[in-house]
């Protein structure tokens, strides 16, 4: 049997990050020493001090309200099937997660927007946007900054793993990190069990949230589902599977939902994950935080990529009519997670 790494937590830390930007190193030292221990002991944390630009973040929710507000043929003209690097609108039903349940939302995916080169992998690409301008205007500079974020978060973990700050740095040239836009509607039928989003862990390094609603709800190490409210002008960040395996156990990966939601939410997770030639395995120098769990070996991109694949119907479709392959050695949906150990 496995060691539950999680405490019996009641709520989640609050990290003030800015300290990391900082040019005097016992500053950032003492940030990354909070941002460890929040990630050993929860796998969850709210950041304050993120330096993002307030007005970056009003644009994005506002042209997210005008765009789900379109009708739906509107919308499909966009779908993310169209695209060649899985981006674009999502229709409700169009994921199925674990154990074959249908999300209550719809979203509009998008991830570097790769256009300095052909397309050699198949989630790095060119975006597909909608005609309207601001979208992708607005979208691209809370992209952009956010992703910068995510960069700072990283050194932060490594200094909290006691490696070089830069340790990450050669993983994430051109990562796959997908941007979701995301629509809940509210579920005023009292008869309706449907969930936002089901029990489930992330696949990558860790993920940069920014609701506008409540909804989010946390696993804990006594096995309690603890809400994670809204706090005024602060990101949640919680890690994901392959920042645990890099960790070698460290830093964890903790179960979350989206419980049904009764008032419209909003929610913009930035998904943020290592370059696609990334081999994911535990760091040299980094000791195991429990002898009995052994981490798999596995292809950063190749493993996004086939789990992205078991859970859209229009890959599973191109999957069942041999328009693409799952590539080598892939894991089922569950297998990464939850079953994530030798």
């Amino acid at each position: 049997m496995t060691t539950t790494a999680q405490t019996d937590f009641k709520s989640l830390p609050i990290v003030d990050i800015n300290g990391l930007f900082s040019e005097d190193y016992e500053q950032r030292k003492l940030v990354a020493k909070e941002l460890g221990k929040a990630a050993r002991d929860v796998g969850f944390l709210y950041i304050k001090g993120h330096n993002i630009d307030p007005v970056k973040i009003n644009n994005l929710k506002n042209i997210a309200k005008e765009y789900f507000a379109q009708d739906y043929d509107k919308k499909m003209k966009d779908y993310i099937g169209n695209s060649s690097n899985h981006s674009g609108y999502v229709p409700e039903g169009e994921e199925i997660f674990y154990g074959g349940k249908k999300d209550k939302k719809e979203g509009y995916d998008v991830n570097i927007d790769f256009t300095e080169g052909k397309q050699i992998h198949p989630l790095v690409g060119a975006n597909q946007w909608p005609e309207n301008e601001k979208f992708k205007l607005f979208v691209k500079d809370y992209y952009s900054e956010i992703l910068a974020l995510g960069k700072v978060l990283l050194r932060g973990f490594a200094m909290a793993l006691n490696i070089d700050e830069n340790s990450f740095d050669k993983f994430i040239t051109n990562p796959p990190s997908q941007l979701r836009l995301l629509h809940y509607p509210a579920n005023h039928d009292e008869q309706s069990t449907q969930q936002g989003i089901g029990a489930h862990t992330d696949y990558e390094c860790f993920t940069i949230l920014l609701p506008t609603a409540p909804g989010l709800e946390v696993l804990n190490g006594a096995g309690e589902w603890i809400d994670a409210p809204l706090i005024e002008d602060a990101f949640v960040i919680n890690i994901g599977d392959m920042l645990e395996v890099l960790s070698n156990g460290n830093l964890i990966a903790t179960s979350h939902r989206v419980r049904k939601v009764t008032e419209e939410r909003y929610s913009f997770p930035l998904f943020f994950s290592c370059d696609y030639e990334t081999i994911i395995k535990p760091l040299e120098g980094v000791q195991p935080r429990f002898k009995d769990k052994k981490y798999e070996q596995l292809s950063c991109g190749d493993h996004l990529y086939a789990q992205t694949i078991n859970t859209f119907k229009y890959l599973k479709d191109k999957l069942k009519n041999g328009e693409i392959t799952l590539p080598d050695g892939s894991k089922d949906i569950a297998h990464f997670g939850e079953f994530k150990y030798k």
